[in-house]
Formats: C-alpha cells, sequence, structure tokens
C-alpha cells in the first residue's frame, strides 16, 4: 500500500515537472493582460465604459502592455516606449530617484481611469493607431557611476535603433510621402525614459547622438546643470566630475547640443555663442555671475522661473517655439521644475517653481515640436506625500509630452 502511494505521487511530481518545462513563461499572462494598446479593455473610446477596476492588474506605465524589450522580446517593434533609467548615484543632495520609475508607473494607474482623451489636445495618444509599451528597465548596477552609465546608453541606443511599429505615412496638409528627420534617414521609435537623477541624460544625449547628431534640446529645470565640475563638486576624480549638475556641460564639450542663434533672460557676455538649446523654470542659486556666462558658453538660453508673472504662458511657449523652430528637438523635464507645494519628492527642491497646471499649458503649446525623444528625471517617491502628489504629477506630465508625440511624426516632406 505504501509501495503504491510513493509511485502514485512520484508520478504526480513528474507530470507537473514535465507541463512546467514545456511551457513558456512569456504565455503566463497576468488575467486581462493584452499583448497591444489597440486590444486594450483600459483605454475606452468614445462614450464606451470607463473607471472600471483600473486599479488592478500589472502596474506599467498607464496600463501600457509590458514587452522585454532588452530580453526575450528584443526583436518586438513599437512606435513610443517607455523605460526605466533607475539610477541616483549622481545626486548632490537627496537620493532615491532610483525609486522614480516605479513611483511614475504607480502615479500613472489613473491616466486613463475616465478614458485616454486628452481635451486641450484633441487626441487619445492610446488610440492614435501608434504602437505604445512599457519596456519595464534598464538593469543599472548601483555600485559603478562608470559602468552605469554605459548601461544606460546601450540599453536607450538598442531601443532607438529598432525599426518602428508604424510607417510616416503622408503629409497631413500635402499629401505627399514624409521622409524621416533624423540624420542617419531613418525612421526611429520614440523612447520616453524614467528616470533616476539627471546625469542620465548625459549618455541617453550620446544614444541621441547616434541618430540625429547634434540636437536641439528643450530642458524644464529649477537648475542650470551646466557648471563646470570643478564649480559643482570640486571634481575630486575623472568620474565625480560627471553628475547631474554637470551632465550638459560634458554634452557640450562632447558636441552632442546643435548650435543655433542664442538669446538670453539677461545680457550675454558673449552674443555670437549659438544656442538652440532651453532651459526653462530656472531659479537656483548660483556661485556667482560665471554660472550664467558658462552655461551661455554650453548653448543654452534661459527662461527664468519669475518670467511666467511677466510673460505668462503664452510667452513662455512663444520664446521655445522661436528657439528651437522646427528642427528636431529633445525634451528633458526635472520634476523639481515645478514647485515642491505640488511636488515636493524631488532630490534638490527649489521654492517659487511652476504650478502642475502651468508646466502642463506649457508643454501643450509644444504641439507640432518633432520632439524626438524625451524624459523626466528626479522623482524620489521616499518624500512625498501618501496622496502621491509627485509622482501623479510627474505621470500626467508625460502624458502631455505623450499626446504631442501622437500629434506629430518624425518626418518631413522632401523638398
Amino acid at each position: 500500500m505504501q509501495l503504491n502511494l510513493a509511485s502514485l505521487l512520484l508520478a504526480s511530481l513528474l507530470s507537473v515537472v514535465a507541463a512546467h518545462e514545456g511551457h513558456d513563461d512569456d504565455l503566463q499572462m497576468p488575467l486581462d493582460y493584452v499583448k497591444f494598446p489597440y486590444q486594450a479593455v483600459y483605454y475606452p473610446g468614445d462614450n464606451e465604459v470607463t473607471a472600471d477596476s483600473i486599479f488592478s492588474g500589472i502596474t506599467t506605465f498607464a496600463k501600457l502592455p509590458w514587452v522585454k524589450c532588452l530580453g526575450k522580446e528584443k526583436d518586438t517593434t513599437f512606435d513610443i516606449a517607455f523605460i526605466g533609467a533607475p539610477f541616483d548615484t549622481g545626486t548632490s543632495y537627496r537620493p532615491g530617484a532610483r525609486f522614480g520609475p516605479a513611483g511614475i508607473r504607480a502615479g500613472s494607474r489613473r491616466l486613463t481611469l475616465y478614458g485616454g482623451y486628452n481635451v486641450p489636445l484633441a487626441v487619445n495618444p492610446f488610440l492614435s493607431g501608434l504602437k505604445l509599451v512599457d519596456c519595464g528597465d534598464i538593469p543599472v548596477t548601483p555600485y559603478d557611476n562608470q559602468y552605469a552609465i554605459k548601461q544606460i546608453e546601450d540599453g536607450h541606443k538598442e531601443l532607438l535603433h529598432r525599426p518602428t511599429f508604424s510607417p510616416l505615412g503622408n503629409d497631413t496638409l500635402t499629401g505627399k510621402p514624409l521622409v524621416p528627420i533624423s540624420a542617419d534617414g531613418k525612421n526611429h521609435p520614440r523612447i520616453i525614459t524614467l528616470g533616476g537623477d539627471h546625469t542620465i541624460v548625459l549618455p541617453l544625449l550620446r544614444s541621441i547622438y547616434s541618430a540625429y547628431g547634434p540636437i536641439s534640446v528643450i530642458h524644464f529645470d529649477s537648475h542650470l546643470d551646466t557648471w563646470k565640475p570643478e564649480v559643482f563638486g570640486g571634481a575630486p576624480s575623472e568620474q565625480a566630475a560627471i553628475n547631474h549638475g554637470t551632465y550638459f556641460y560634458w554634452a557640450s564639450q562632447e558636441g552632442l547640443i546643435k548650435n543655433g542663434t542664442s538669446i538670453a533672460s539677461i545680457p550675454l557676455s558673449t552674443p555670437s555663442i549659438s544656442a538652440p538649446a532651453l532651459h526653462g523654470a530656472i531659479r537656483t542659486t548660483l556661485s556667482g555671475p560665471a554660472d550664467y556666462a558658462n552655461d551661455d558658453a554650453s548653448g543654452f538660453q534661459r527662461i527664468e522661473a519669475r518670467e511666467i508673472d511677466t510673460l505668462g504662458t503664452d510667452g513662455i511657449i512663444k520664446k521655445i517655439r522661436e528657439t528651437v523652430g522646427d528642427m528636431p528637438v529633445y525634451l528633458s523635464i526635472d520634476i523639481d521644475s515645478i514647485d515642491p507645494a505640488f511636488a515636493p519628492a524631488t532630490g534638490t527642491p527649489e521654492t517659487g517653481g511652476w504650478s502642475t497646471r502651468e508646466l502642463r499649458t506649457i508643454l501643450r503649446g509644444l504641439d507640432g515640436l518633432h520632439i524626438v525623444s524625451a524624459d523626466i528625471v528626479e522623482v524620489a517617491p521616499a518624500y512625498d506625500t501618501n496622496a502621491e502628489l509627485t509622482t501623479m504629477a510627474a505621470a500626467d506630465v508625460l502624458f502631455e509630452v505623450l499626446s504631442v508625440m501622437a500629434k506629430t511624426p518624425l518626418g518631413k516632406v522632401d523638398q
């Protein structure tokens, strides 16, 4: 009797093992999980059911399909991908942005609670016909900054140089076919990176350079981030010289930022220096006026946060659009551009910033620009409120960016 029972248990165990070995883990999806956004129950169309269990299921950005873009699904194509870069060992004050990608995804759960239609921009990016995915995070080591920066560049570049899911199509005004605006003549997908501290933008711009060459930059931040390494942190070592206050200095030195005509909010010491790159929401203290002179030399013009009182959001939008024109542009958003009253969970908060509503209005004003890729950085959820104010603000800001991207393909009519 005991022998028969043992034999039965062994047979059962072997059958379970055999069944497991023959089962592909890619097929083990959560309940109601879908592969592509246009199949998703989470993106209702006009007059369809909304507000239905949006809090359930796996946490990806805005309930987008999770794709192992850097793993088993490395051949999957897409049009816009979200990718996390959980790096925060380049910070100067409060760490914690390595948890930013997870926090932003959690803050995005309610983005499509009532549907994903963006009323001011008159678009639902989730139902725009583009293939949107969440690629998870780039594996980033916390022990070696040099190696981590290379991991971020390589991960981003691998996604950037993947073929797009959708063709460029034709120009809506002329009906003529569109051609890519990239320097290499290829139609590249767009990558939205969830930081991470702002150091990650140096490897991201190195990746962007491989497809677009020198790029125009729109940078929303309370800080310049163009400081010379010997000023910001003192550069005690070669690697310590690269951090979240110096990455734009190095990007300028490496020729990653495109040159154009330069203006600034204060008189320039060298008016001939070109700068199609722009800071918005600046309100940091400085070591002195030399920091602004160095910022000019790095190729940037500035919009001070306080200028919103005189220019208004329309004036700021006008200044941005005049600066970058119709050139390809990279968009980098530090959550500390928003006042800490609205977004307290960040590494180096500065009072006197813009409200969430003001930043969202300005971002909508970028409608029509060729934003090739973007990031949001310095979200450190450990300092957030129980109501998740900062992570919700970050997710909402990216919703505006996504909507602008969905409306404007990265193509032009061939002259």
